[in-house]
């Protein structure tokens, strides 16, 4: 059962702020998400609920499932695997309707929750501070789209590639310090959010593994050569210079260059 700390997370600003969207916001909406939050524990296979389903909440400690849920199968199709400090709910804050992607813990976590209740009012106080929820809608909706534009384009080991490079980034919202080479992704995850099965995800993990690439272990996966998987990402269009650019400007630079390096 979820157990709720109502102490001020103020303390967790310098992480938070480690978010690229976060980080950016203007302090006096950075003070009032924190000031009128308050700290979510969930043990792993419980599910934020409440006043959770139409608030702002970033993930503190832990791992969420996000995906549509099927309660009468008891399952969830995955969509999105967050980690700290990925914020999401923004969408529900904006246009007042429930959140349609359930939120699981993955292992036990910590969530910090700024309910709609305490920051609509706000927000239409400080109405120039609604772009910043924009922002943060509008970089998801670029993800989405490029998901799609990826499905329909790019063979299996340039989306798994880009994936992963993406989950290193967390998803291009870390800034420099958030650059990650082992990653808590188990393969059934992967499959899913790739829409695969696990069959063939650990087939294309392994021919990237032979490549010494990346090793496998029990639930994780280690990106040895970052550089080798950019190239195998396919083209560098906008939506992969975006997600490199705040926690991996080297990478670019490398690519840009034309030269792919083995290993670093």
């Amino acid at each position: 059962m979820s157990r709720r700390s109502e102490s001020n997370p103020a303390a967790l600003l310098p992480a938070l702020r480690t978010h690229l969207w976060f980080g950016t916001c203007p302090e006096p909406l950075q003070a009032a998400l924190v000031e009128r939050s308050r700290l979510v524990h969930l043990s792993a296979g419980e599910a934020l609920r409440d006043d959770a389903q139409d608030g702002l909440c970033c993930v503190i400690a832990g791992a969420l499932r996000m995906g549509s849920a099927h309660p009468e199968h008891g399952t969830q199709r995955l969509t999105l695997y967050v980690e700290p400090y990925h914020w999401f709910g923004e969408v529900s804050l904006i246009d007042r309707i429930p959140r349609a992607m359930a939120a699981v813990a993955d292992t036990d976590s910590t969530v910090l929750v700024v309910p709609k209740s305490a920051i609509e009012p706000w927000l239409d106080a400080h109405p120039v501070h609604w772009r910043d929820l924009a922002r943060l809608a509008c970089g998801k909706l670029r993800l989405m789209t490029a998901a799609l534009e990826d499905s329909a384009s790019l063979t299996l080991q340039q989306r798994l590639s880009r994936r992963l490079l993406f989950a290193a980034v967390n998803y291009g919202q870390s800034a420099q310090s958030g650059l990650r080479r082992r990653l808590r992704l188990p393969q059934e995850y992967l499959a899913q959010m790739l829409g695969v099965s696990r069959q063939t995800v650990n087939k294309a993990l392994r021919d990237l593994e032979r490549e010494q690439l990346l090793a496998l272990h029990y639930a994780e996966i280690e990106l040895i050569s970052l550089e080798g998987l950019l190239e195998r990402a396919g083209r560098l269009d906008s939506q992969l210079r975006f997600m490199l650019a705040g926690a991996a400007p080297s990478l670019l630079a490398s690519r840009a260059g034309g030269g792919v390096a083995q290993g670093g």
